[in-house]
Protein backbone atom coordinates (compact mmCIF):
# COMPACT_ATOMS: atom_id res chain seq x y z
CA UNK A 1 0.00 0.00 0.00
CA UNK A 2 2.83 2.34 -1.04
CA UNK A 3 -0.49 5.28 -1.66
CA UNK A 4 -1.77 4.79 1.65
CA UNK A 5 1.89 5.18 3.08
CA UNK A 6 3.17 8.34 1.22
CA UNK A 7 0.07 9.96 2.20
CA UNK A 8 0.13 9.56 5.80
CA UNK A 9 3.64 10.05 5.57
CA UNK A 10 2.68 13.68 4.22
CA UNK A 11 -0.03 13.70 6.77
CA UNK A 12 2.73 13.42 9.43
CA UNK A 13 5.38 16.18 7.50
CA UNK A 14 2.47 18.80 7.30
CA UNK A 15 1.27 17.91 10.76
CA UNK A 16 5.20 18.02 12.22
CA UNK A 17 5.54 21.47 10.41
CA UNK A 18 2.28 23.09 11.28
CA UNK A 19 3.14 22.35 14.73
CA UNK A 20 6.70 23.57 14.57
CA UNK A 21 4.78 26.79 12.76
CA UNK A 22 3.06 26.96 15.72
CA UNK A 23 5.59 26.82 18.58
CA UNK A 24 7.62 29.64 17.00
CA UNK A 25 4.75 31.36 16.67
CA UNK A 26 3.90 31.31 20.51
CA UNK A 27 7.88 31.65 21.44
CA UNK A 28 7.87 34.98 19.33
CA UNK A 29 4.94 36.22 21.10
CA UNK A 30 6.17 35.23 24.37
CA UNK A 31 9.03 37.18 23.72
CA UNK A 32 7.39 39.93 22.50
CA UNK A 33 5.61 40.23 26.24
CA UNK A 34 8.72 39.59 28.26
CA UNK A 35 10.39 42.43 26.17
CA UNK A 36 7.39 45.04 26.10
CA UNK A 37 7.03 44.13 29.66
CA UNK A 38 10.79 45.45 30.11
CA UNK A 39 10.15 48.44 28.16
CA UNK A 40 6.62 50.04 27.55
CA UNK A 41 3.47 47.42 27.70
CA UNK A 42 1.67 49.30 25.02
CA UNK A 43 3.88 48.57 22.57
CA UNK A 44 3.72 44.93 22.93
CA UNK A 45 2.63 43.40 18.80
CA UNK A 46 -0.83 42.42 19.79
CA UNK A 47 -1.82 45.75 20.90
CA UNK A 48 -0.26 48.38 18.27
CA UNK A 49 -1.11 45.50 15.45
CA UNK A 50 -4.51 45.42 17.25
CA UNK A 51 -4.40 49.19 17.50
CA UNK A 52 -3.59 50.11 13.68
CA UNK A 53 -6.48 48.08 12.65
CA UNK A 54 -8.76 49.55 14.86
CA UNK A 55 -7.55 52.79 13.13
CA UNK A 56 -7.61 51.44 9.67
CA UNK A 57 -11.48 49.96 10.25
CA UNK A 58 -14.30 51.56 8.47
CA UNK A 59 -17.09 53.11 11.19
CA UNK A 60 -19.84 51.23 9.86
CA UNK A 61 -17.73 48.00 10.67
CA UNK A 62 -16.52 49.04 14.28
CA UNK A 63 -20.52 50.19 14.67
CA UNK A 64 -21.30 46.45 13.79
CA UNK A 65 -18.63 45.38 16.10
CA UNK A 66 -20.20 47.09 19.01
CA UNK A 67 -23.76 46.04 18.05
CA UNK A 68 -23.14 42.75 17.73
CA UNK A 69 -19.95 41.96 20.51
CA UNK A 70 -20.67 44.76 22.86
CA UNK A 71 -18.09 45.38 25.39
CA UNK A 72 -16.45 42.29 23.84
CA UNK A 73 -15.37 43.91 20.90
CA UNK A 74 -11.93 44.23 21.21
CA UNK A 75 -11.65 40.52 23.04
CA UNK A 76 -13.23 39.13 19.80
CA UNK A 77 -10.42 41.16 17.81
CA UNK A 78 -7.71 40.04 19.65
CA UNK A 79 -9.20 36.53 19.17
CA UNK A 80 -9.56 37.41 15.97
CA UNK A 81 -5.69 38.02 15.31
CA UNK A 82 -4.44 35.49 17.13
CA UNK A 83 -6.20 33.20 14.90
CA UNK A 84 -5.12 34.64 11.82
CA UNK A 85 -1.45 34.47 13.52
CA UNK A 86 -1.66 30.84 14.24
CA UNK A 87 -2.46 30.18 10.80
CA UNK A 88 -0.14 31.75 9.13
CA UNK A 89 2.58 30.51 11.81
CA UNK A 90 1.56 27.05 10.98
CA UNK A 91 1.95 27.71 7.28
CA UNK A 92 5.37 28.68 7.68
CA UNK A 93 6.55 26.36 9.77
CA UNK A 94 5.40 23.48 6.74
CA UNK A 95 7.34 25.55 4.43
CA UNK A 96 10.32 25.18 6.48
CA UNK A 97 10.19 21.87 6.53
CA UNK A 98 12.19 21.95 3.25
CA UNK A 99 12.88 25.89 2.98
CA UNK A 100 14.27 26.34 6.49
CA UNK A 101 15.24 30.02 6.12
CA UNK A 102 12.04 31.08 3.61
CA UNK A 103 9.65 29.92 6.91
CA UNK A 104 11.64 32.03 9.53
CA UNK A 105 12.62 34.98 7.07
CA UNK A 106 8.65 34.83 6.79
CA UNK A 107 8.18 34.93 11.08
CA UNK A 108 10.76 38.33 10.39
CA UNK A 109 8.67 39.60 7.95
CA UNK A 110 5.77 39.98 10.29
CA UNK A 111 8.22 41.15 13.07
CA UNK A 112 8.46 44.15 10.65
CA UNK A 113 4.95 44.68 10.08
CA UNK A 114 4.43 44.89 13.90
CA UNK A 115 7.41 47.46 14.39
CA UNK A 116 5.54 49.37 12.07
CA UNK A 117 2.58 49.45 13.68
CA UNK A 118 4.55 50.47 16.84
CA UNK A 119 5.78 53.61 15.01
CA UNK A 120 2.46 54.57 13.60
CA UNK A 121 0.78 54.32 16.77
CA UNK A 122 -0.34 58.01 18.00
CA UNK A 123 0.74 57.61 21.71
CA UNK A 124 4.29 55.75 20.27
CA UNK A 125 7.65 57.27 22.21
CA UNK A 126 10.33 56.23 19.80
CA UNK A 127 11.95 53.93 18.05
CA UNK A 128 11.87 52.05 21.52
CA UNK A 129 8.58 50.75 20.59
CA UNK A 130 9.90 48.47 17.78
CA UNK A 131 11.61 46.45 20.07
CA UNK A 132 8.96 43.84 21.54
CA UNK A 133 8.00 43.12 17.92
CA UNK A 134 11.42 42.63 16.66
CA UNK A 135 12.82 40.66 19.12
CA UNK A 136 9.71 38.55 19.54
CA UNK A 137 10.06 38.35 15.85
CA UNK A 138 13.85 36.94 16.00
CA UNK A 139 13.51 34.66 18.50
CA UNK A 140 10.50 32.84 16.74
CA UNK A 141 12.37 32.92 13.67
CA UNK A 142 15.49 31.34 15.46
CA UNK A 143 12.36 28.40 17.28
CA UNK A 144 11.13 27.93 13.71
CA UNK A 145 14.42 27.31 12.20
CA UNK A 146 15.91 25.05 14.83
CA UNK A 147 12.31 23.00 15.41
CA UNK A 148 11.97 22.71 11.43
CA UNK A 149 15.52 21.59 11.32
CA UNK A 150 14.12 18.70 13.85
CA UNK A 151 11.48 17.68 11.87
CA UNK A 152 12.63 17.33 8.86
CA UNK A 153 14.31 14.37 6.80
CA UNK A 154 17.72 15.91 7.02
CA UNK A 155 17.88 15.51 2.94
CA UNK A 156 15.43 17.80 2.65
CA UNK A 157 16.89 20.83 4.07
CA UNK A 158 18.96 23.71 2.52
CA UNK A 159 22.23 22.44 4.13
CA UNK A 160 21.79 19.95 1.72
CA UNK A 161 23.10 16.84 4.19
CA UNK A 162 21.69 13.59 3.07
CA UNK A 163 20.23 10.55 4.44
CA UNK A 164 18.55 10.64 7.58
CA UNK A 165 14.47 10.04 8.38
CA UNK A 166 12.06 11.54 10.47
CA UNK A 167 13.35 12.42 14.15
CA UNK A 168 10.23 12.71 15.89
CA UNK A 169 11.79 12.08 19.30
CA UNK A 170 14.66 15.08 18.95
CA UNK A 171 11.39 17.23 17.51
CA UNK A 172 9.51 16.82 20.39
CA UNK A 173 11.96 17.19 22.94
CA UNK A 174 12.95 20.41 20.93
CA UNK A 175 9.74 21.69 20.86
CA UNK A 176 8.51 20.95 24.15
CA UNK A 177 11.68 22.58 25.79
CA UNK A 178 10.86 25.38 23.40
CA UNK A 179 7.38 25.90 24.44
CA UNK A 180 8.38 25.78 27.86
CA UNK A 181 10.68 28.37 27.77
CA UNK A 182 8.52 30.71 25.31
CA UNK A 183 5.59 29.76 28.24
CA UNK A 184 8.02 31.11 31.16
CA UNK A 185 8.89 34.42 28.75
CA UNK A 186 5.23 34.91 28.60
CA UNK A 187 4.46 34.49 32.46
CA UNK A 188 7.35 36.97 33.48
CA UNK A 189 6.50 39.38 31.32
CA UNK A 190 2.92 39.35 32.42
CA UNK A 191 4.38 40.03 35.46
CA UNK A 192 6.58 42.75 34.78
CA UNK A 193 3.71 44.59 33.32
CA UNK A 194 1.76 44.05 36.55
CA UNK A 195 4.56 45.66 38.59
CA UNK A 196 4.39 48.79 36.44
CA UNK A 197 0.74 49.19 36.81
CA UNK A 198 1.43 48.37 40.66
CA UNK A 199 2.30 52.28 41.12
CA UNK A 200 -1.00 53.35 39.96
CA UNK A 201 -2.98 51.14 41.52
CA UNK A 202 -1.19 52.09 44.69
CA UNK A 203 -1.69 55.89 43.70
CA UNK A 204 -5.31 55.44 43.08
CA UNK A 205 -5.81 53.03 46.38
CA UNK A 206 -4.17 55.76 47.85
CA UNK A 207 -6.03 58.99 46.85
CA UNK A 208 -8.40 60.75 49.00
CA UNK A 209 -11.00 62.98 47.16
CA UNK A 210 -12.20 66.19 48.87
CA UNK A 211 -15.42 66.99 49.91
CA UNK A 212 -17.19 69.01 46.51
CA UNK A 213 -17.48 72.81 47.57
CA UNK A 214 -20.83 72.29 45.32
CA UNK A 215 -22.68 69.19 46.59
CA UNK A 216 -25.05 67.50 44.10
CA UNK A 217 -28.70 68.62 44.44
CA UNK A 218 -30.46 65.97 46.55
CA UNK A 219 -32.18 63.00 44.23
CA UNK A 220 -35.78 63.79 44.85
CA UNK A 221 -37.59 61.54 46.30
CA UNK A 222 -39.60 59.44 43.96
CA UNK A 223 -36.49 58.84 41.01
CA UNK A 224 -35.96 55.57 41.21
CA UNK A 225 -39.33 53.67 40.64
CA UNK A 226 -39.81 50.45 42.65
CA UNK A 227 -40.36 48.36 39.09
CA UNK A 228 -38.65 45.50 38.88
CA UNK A 229 -36.31 45.49 35.67
CA UNK A 230 -36.33 49.11 35.02
CA UNK A 231 -32.94 50.49 34.94
CA UNK A 232 -31.35 52.05 38.05
CA UNK A 233 -31.57 55.65 38.12
CA UNK A 234 -27.42 55.79 39.16
CA UNK A 235 -25.35 53.23 37.76
CA UNK A 236 -22.76 51.48 39.65
CA UNK A 237 -19.46 51.46 38.38
CA UNK A 238 -18.71 47.71 37.52
CA UNK A 239 -22.06 48.55 35.33
CA UNK A 240 -21.15 51.15 33.88
CA UNK A 241 -20.75 50.76 29.84
CA UNK A 242 -17.13 51.48 28.31
CA UNK A 243 -16.68 52.17 24.31
CA UNK A 244 -13.71 53.08 23.73
CA UNK A 245 -10.72 52.26 21.15
CA UNK A 246 -7.85 50.68 23.75
CA UNK A 247 -7.29 47.36 23.90
CA UNK A 248 -5.17 47.65 26.94
CA UNK A 249 -6.57 50.14 29.55
CA UNK A 250 -4.00 53.14 30.43
CA UNK A 251 -3.02 52.72 33.89
CA UNK A 252 -1.73 56.18 34.60
CA UNK A 253 0.39 57.20 38.11
CA UNK A 254 -1.79 60.04 39.50
CA UNK A 255 1.41 61.55 40.91
CA UNK A 256 3.36 61.51 37.34
CA UNK A 257 -0.15 62.77 35.94
CA UNK A 258 -0.24 66.03 34.45
CA UNK A 259 -2.48 68.16 32.04
CA UNK A 260 -1.53 70.65 29.50
CA UNK A 261 -3.77 73.53 28.09
CA UNK A 262 -2.57 75.67 25.41
CA UNK A 263 -3.13 77.11 21.72
CA UNK A 264 -5.20 79.60 20.23
CA UNK A 265 -6.51 82.13 22.42
CA UNK A 266 -4.37 80.57 25.19
CA UNK A 267 -2.60 84.05 26.65
CA UNK A 268 0.25 81.50 28.45
CA UNK A 269 -0.12 77.53 28.40
CA UNK A 270 -0.83 76.00 31.47
CA UNK A 271 0.78 72.67 33.24
CA UNK A 272 -1.55 71.23 36.05
CA UNK A 273 -1.07 68.43 38.45
CA UNK A 274 -3.74 66.09 39.94
CA UNK A 275 -2.58 67.76 43.21
CA UNK A 276 -3.52 71.40 41.72
CA UNK A 277 -6.74 70.08 40.86
CA UNK A 278 -7.61 68.60 44.29
CA UNK A 279 -6.53 71.76 45.78
CA UNK A 280 -9.34 73.61 43.54
CA UNK A 281 -12.89 73.98 44.76
CA UNK A 282 -14.73 71.11 43.46
CA UNK A 283 -18.16 70.26 42.03
CA UNK A 284 -20.34 67.73 42.04
CA UNK A 285 -23.47 66.86 39.95
CA UNK A 286 -25.40 63.72 38.89
CA UNK A 287 -24.81 63.50 34.76
CA UNK A 288 -26.01 60.77 32.46
CA UNK A 289 -23.85 59.80 29.20
CA UNK A 290 -24.71 58.44 26.27
CA UNK A 291 -22.22 56.69 23.34
CA UNK A 292 -22.79 57.79 19.94
CA UNK A 293 -22.76 54.18 19.01
CA UNK A 294 -26.06 53.16 21.11
CA UNK A 295 -28.65 52.12 18.81
CA UNK A 296 -32.17 52.83 19.94
CA UNK A 297 -33.15 51.05 22.54
CA UNK A 298 -29.08 50.30 23.31
CA UNK A 299 -27.69 49.95 26.40
CA UNK A 300 -24.59 52.10 26.01
CA UNK A 301 -26.27 55.19 28.65
CA UNK A 302 -25.37 55.48 32.23
CA UNK A 303 -25.80 57.61 35.09
CA UNK A 304 -23.84 58.38 37.77
CA UNK A 305 -22.88 61.15 40.71
CA UNK A 306 -19.18 63.07 39.28
CA UNK A 307 -17.08 65.27 41.22
CA UNK A 308 -14.31 67.37 39.68
CA UNK A 309 -13.36 70.85 38.32
CA UNK A 310 -15.17 73.21 36.39
CA UNK A 311 -13.60 73.24 32.96
CA UNK A 312 -14.53 76.20 31.98
CA UNK A 313 -13.09 78.15 35.10
CA UNK A 314 -9.85 76.38 34.21
CA UNK A 315 -10.25 77.78 30.30
CA UNK A 316 -10.88 81.30 31.27
CA UNK A 317 -7.79 81.42 33.48
CA UNK A 318 -6.47 80.78 30.44
CA UNK A 319 -7.61 83.26 28.68
CA UNK A 320 -9.95 81.36 26.35
CA UNK A 321 -13.11 83.00 25.46
CA UNK A 322 -16.02 81.37 23.47
CA UNK A 323 -16.34 82.83 20.41
CA UNK A 324 -19.66 84.31 21.21
CA UNK A 325 -17.31 86.48 23.48
CA UNK A 326 -15.20 86.98 20.47
CA UNK A 327 -12.75 84.01 21.46
CA UNK A 328 -10.84 83.15 18.30
CA UNK A 329 -10.95 79.12 18.87
CA UNK A 330 -14.23 77.30 18.36
CA UNK A 331 -13.01 73.88 18.91
CA UNK A 332 -11.51 72.34 22.24
CA UNK A 333 -9.06 69.17 21.06
CA UNK A 334 -8.50 66.57 24.01
CA UNK A 335 -5.99 63.93 23.98
CA UNK A 336 -5.43 61.13 25.82
CA UNK A 337 -2.34 59.27 27.17
CA UNK A 338 -2.99 56.41 24.03
CA UNK A 339 -2.97 59.18 21.39
CA UNK A 340 -6.67 59.40 21.31
CA UNK A 341 -8.34 62.79 20.23
CA UNK A 342 -12.11 64.52 20.98
CA UNK A 343 -13.01 67.96 19.50
CA UNK A 344 -15.75 69.50 21.84
CA UNK A 345 -17.10 72.80 20.94
CA UNK A 346 -15.92 75.80 23.22
CA UNK A 347 -18.94 77.15 22.96
CA UNK A 348 -20.62 74.42 24.67
CA UNK A 349 -18.04 73.53 27.02
CA UNK A 350 -18.30 77.07 28.03
CA UNK A 351 -22.02 77.81 27.84
CA UNK A 352 -22.77 77.32 31.69
CA UNK A 353 -23.43 73.85 31.81
CA UNK A 354 -21.68 71.57 34.16
CA UNK A 355 -18.74 70.69 31.59
CA UNK A 356 -16.00 68.80 34.43
CA UNK A 357 -12.44 67.83 34.46
CA UNK A 358 -13.87 64.80 36.56
CA UNK A 359 -11.54 63.32 39.19
CA UNK A 360 -14.46 60.78 41.04
CA UNK A 361 -17.33 58.87 39.86
CA UNK A 362 -19.74 57.69 42.63
CA UNK A 363 -18.27 58.60 45.38
CA UNK A 364 -14.55 56.92 44.47
CA UNK A 365 -11.73 57.72 42.44
CA UNK A 366 -12.39 57.25 38.81
CA UNK A 367 -11.78 53.56 37.62
CA UNK A 368 -9.33 53.00 35.61
CA UNK A 369 -11.85 51.70 33.01
CA UNK A 370 -13.24 54.78 33.11
CA UNK A 371 -10.10 57.19 32.87
CA UNK A 372 -8.10 57.43 36.29
CA UNK A 373 -6.60 60.06 36.87
CA UNK A 374 -8.95 62.34 35.53
CA UNK A 375 -11.53 62.88 32.71
CA UNK A 376 -13.38 64.90 30.77
CA UNK A 377 -17.59 64.59 31.24
CA UNK A 378 -20.11 67.07 29.28
CA UNK A 379 -23.31 66.86 29.32
CA UNK A 380 -25.48 66.94 26.47
CA UNK A 381 -22.98 65.52 24.44
CA UNK A 382 -22.38 62.16 22.99
CA UNK A 383 -18.74 60.81 23.99
CA UNK A 384 -16.89 60.99 21.24
CA UNK A 385 -16.80 64.48 20.88
CA UNK A 386 -16.59 65.48 24.80
CA UNK A 387 -16.12 62.68 26.93
CA UNK A 388 -12.01 62.01 26.98
CA UNK A 389 -11.00 59.28 29.24
CA UNK A 390 -6.91 59.20 30.27
CA UNK A 391 -6.77 62.94 29.11
CA UNK A 392 -3.09 64.44 29.60
CA UNK A 393 -3.59 67.67 26.97
CA UNK A 394 -6.13 70.10 26.10
CA UNK A 395 -5.50 72.80 22.82
CA UNK A 396 -7.69 75.11 21.83
CA UNK A 397 -8.39 75.07 17.71
CA UNK A 398 -10.67 75.54 15.65
CA UNK A 399 -13.22 72.99 13.29
CA UNK A 400 -11.35 74.13 10.35
CA UNK A 401 -7.72 73.55 11.57
CA UNK A 402 -7.87 70.19 13.10
CA UNK A 403 -10.03 66.77 12.34
CA UNK A 404 -9.96 64.86 15.54
CA UNK A 405 -9.87 61.09 15.68
CA UNK A 406 -13.41 60.27 14.81
CA UNK A 407 -14.11 62.74 11.95
CA UNK A 408 -11.61 61.49 10.16
CA UNK A 409 -13.58 58.34 10.37
CA UNK A 410 -16.52 60.71 8.60
CA UNK A 411 -18.46 60.91 11.95
CA UNK A 412 -19.74 64.50 12.59
CA UNK A 413 -18.21 66.83 13.86
CA UNK A 414 -20.87 68.16 16.66
CA UNK A 415 -23.32 66.12 18.30
CA UNK A 416 -25.69 67.11 20.75
CA UNK A 417 -27.28 63.85 22.31
CA UNK A 418 -30.84 63.39 20.66
CA UNK A 419 -33.75 62.83 22.36
CA UNK A 420 -33.97 59.12 23.31
CA UNK A 421 -36.28 56.31 25.27
CA UNK A 422 -36.20 52.88 25.90
CA UNK A 423 -38.23 50.48 27.57
CA UNK A 424 -36.73 48.16 29.68
CA UNK A 425 -39.92 46.13 31.04
CA UNK A 426 -41.13 43.98 29.57
CA UNK A 427 -38.22 42.57 27.69
CA UNK A 428 -38.44 41.41 23.83
CA UNK A 429 -40.52 38.31 23.13
CA UNK A 430 -41.63 38.23 26.76
CA UNK A 431 -44.88 36.36 27.44
CA UNK A 432 -46.40 38.37 30.39
CA UNK A 433 -49.93 37.22 32.02
CA UNK A 434 -52.95 38.82 30.82
CA UNK A 435 -54.37 41.97 33.02
CA UNK A 436 -52.30 44.51 34.64
CA UNK A 437 -49.12 44.80 33.13
CA UNK A 438 -46.51 47.34 33.93
CA UNK A 439 -44.54 48.88 31.16
CA UNK A 440 -41.58 51.12 32.22
CA UNK A 441 -38.33 52.27 31.10
CA UNK A 442 -36.19 55.41 30.65
CA UNK A 443 -35.91 58.02 28.55
CA UNK A 444 -33.37 61.00 28.30
CA UNK A 445 -32.21 64.29 26.50
CA UNK A 446 -29.19 65.70 28.25
CA UNK A 447 -28.95 69.65 28.78
CA UNK A 448 -32.79 69.75 28.09
CA UNK A 449 -34.43 67.16 30.24
CA UNK A 450 -37.69 64.92 29.51
CA UNK A 451 -41.04 66.50 30.29
CA UNK A 452 -43.24 63.81 28.65
CA UNK A 453 -42.93 59.84 27.64
CA UNK A 454 -45.79 58.33 25.69
CA UNK A 455 -46.70 54.93 24.70
CA UNK A 456 -48.98 53.00 22.15
CA UNK A 457 -49.76 49.43 21.84
CA UNK A 458 -50.18 48.09 18.41
CA UNK A 459 -51.24 50.74 16.04
CA UNK A 460 -53.70 52.40 18.18
CA UNK A 461 -53.43 55.79 20.28
CA UNK A 462 -50.50 57.44 22.14
CA UNK A 463 -51.11 57.30 25.96
CA UNK A 464 -49.14 59.35 28.27
CA UNK A 465 -46.93 57.35 30.72
CA UNK A 466 -46.60 58.56 34.54
CA UNK A 467 -42.78 59.94 34.72
CA UNK A 468 -40.46 59.53 37.85
CA UNK A 469 -39.41 62.92 39.63
CA UNK A 470 -36.77 64.31 37.54
CA UNK A 471 -33.45 65.05 39.68
CA UNK A 472 -31.93 67.52 36.85
CA UNK A 473 -32.18 67.92 33.12
CA UNK A 474 -28.64 66.13 32.79
CA UNK A 475 -30.13 63.03 33.98
CA UNK A 476 -32.23 60.42 32.48
CA UNK A 477 -36.00 59.93 33.61
CA UNK A 478 -37.86 56.84 34.73
CA UNK A 479 -41.65 56.19 33.34
CA UNK A 480 -44.11 53.55 33.30
CA UNK A 481 -47.58 52.97 32.20
CA UNK A 482 -49.66 50.05 33.77
CA UNK A 483 -51.10 48.40 30.54
CA UNK A 484 -54.01 46.35 30.36
CA UNK A 485 -52.87 43.71 28.39
CA UNK A 486 -54.85 41.06 25.97
CA UNK A 487 -54.14 37.83 25.39
CA UNK A 488 -52.03 37.36 21.75
CA UNK A 489 -49.40 39.57 20.47
CA UNK A 490 -48.29 42.98 21.08
CA UNK A 491 -45.74 45.67 20.09
CA UNK A 492 -45.29 48.18 22.59
CA UNK A 493 -43.75 51.66 21.14
CA UNK A 494 -42.44 54.65 23.11
CA UNK A 495 -41.30 57.61 22.50
CA UNK A 496 -40.44 61.17 24.76
CA UNK A 497 -40.80 64.62 24.39
CA UNK A 498 -38.12 67.38 25.83
CA UNK A 499 -38.31 70.38 27.50
CA UNK A 500 -38.05 72.56 24.56
CA UNK A 501 -41.22 70.38 23.23
CA UNK A 502 -39.42 68.74 20.52
CA UNK A 503 -41.24 64.80 20.21
CA UNK A 504 -38.77 61.98 19.27
CA UNK A 505 -38.64 61.64 16.09
CA UNK A 506 -39.62 58.48 14.26
CA UNK A 507 -37.39 58.67 11.32
CA UNK A 508 -35.22 55.75 11.51
CA UNK A 509 -31.28 56.56 11.20
CA UNK A 510 -28.04 54.70 12.54
CA UNK A 511 -25.54 55.66 14.70
CA UNK A 512 -23.08 57.13 11.82
CA UNK A 513 -22.83 60.19 11.55
CA UNK A 514 -24.01 61.88 14.68
CA UNK A 515 -26.08 59.21 16.60
CA UNK A 516 -28.99 56.75 16.11
CA UNK A 517 -32.78 57.89 16.11
CA UNK A 518 -36.59 56.52 16.16
CA UNK A 519 -38.50 54.50 18.64
CA UNK A 520 -37.86 51.76 20.64
CA UNK A 521 -40.79 48.66 20.15
CA UNK A 522 -40.93 45.43 21.65
CA UNK A 523 -42.94 42.88 20.63
CA UNK A 524 -44.79 41.15 23.56
CA UNK A 525 -46.87 37.46 23.74
CA UNK A 526 -49.48 37.99 26.53
CA UNK A 527 -50.70 34.45 27.66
Amino acid sequence: MPVVSNFRTTLSRIALGASAGLVAGFTALAVAELVAGLIRPAAGPLTVVGGAVIDRTPAAVKDFAIRTFGEDDKTVLQLGILAVLALIAAALGVVALRHRRTGSCGILVFGAVGAVAALSRPDSEGSGDVLPSLAGALAGALALYLLAGRAAPASTTEEGASGGGWNRRGFLVAAGATAVGATAAGFLGRYLTGRQAQGATASRQGLVLPAPASPAPAVPQGVQLKIPGITPFTTPNGDFYRVDTALVVPKVDAGSWRLRIHGKGVKQARTYTLDDLLARPLIERDITLTCVSNEVGGPYAGNARWLGVPLSELLAECGVKPPSAGGGADQLVARSVDGMTLGSPVEDVMDGRDALLAVGMNGEPLPFDHGFPVRMVVPGLYGYVSACKWIEDIELTTFDAYDPYWVKRKWARKAPIKTQSRIDTPKPFGRPGAGTVVVAGVAWAQHRGITRVQIRVDDGPWQDADLAAQDTVDTWRQWSYRWQATPGGHNLTVRATDSTGQVQTEQRARTVPDGASGWHSVFVTVT
